[in-house]
């Protein structure tokens, strides 16, 4: 794993797994979007209080690889590992390891644009809280 710009460490609930015993590929996208709501926080921003003053950020396309599966109770960290900016884009590339052996279980990228006001925009506020973690 490369040095994360941030680490989340989460376990698997038992309710999350498919009748294989595997983690539901659906879930991996809630764990990738848990970790970047607490980077948020790390970065003094939150969700819900941007929506309050008209910024959205939405998710526009999600790529991930899944590769070893997690299994139920399982101990994992999910990570931003980098952020880079395409224009009015932020794409999160992100990794999910598991505690046990080390192995990459997924890794995703992300790609999130924002909306003020309802409109297609690049808002100042998360430009200046990303600027040390974008490439």
């Amino acid at each position: 794993m490369a040095d994360p710009v941030f680490v989340h460490t989460m376990k698997v609930r038992d309710y999350e797994c498919d009748t294989q015993g595997h983690v539901n590929n659906a879930n991996y996208q809630h764990y990738f979007e848990v970790t970047r709501h607490e980077f948020l926080e790390k970065v003094g921003l939150n969700f819900h209080q941007l929506h309050l003053q008209g910024i959205d950020a939405v998710v526009s396309k999600v790529e991930i690889r899944y590769k070893v599966p997690l299994i139920g109770m399982d101990t994992f960290l999910c990570t931003v590992t980098h952020i880079e900016r395409v224009n009015v884009k932020y794409i999160f590339h992100q990794e999910i390891i598991r505690l046990s052996d080390n192995a990459t279980c997924a890794k995703a990228k992300i790609e999130v644009v924002n909306l003020v006001n309802g409109k297609l925009s690049k808002p100042d506020v998360f430009d200046e809280a990303f600027k040390e973690y974008i490439r």
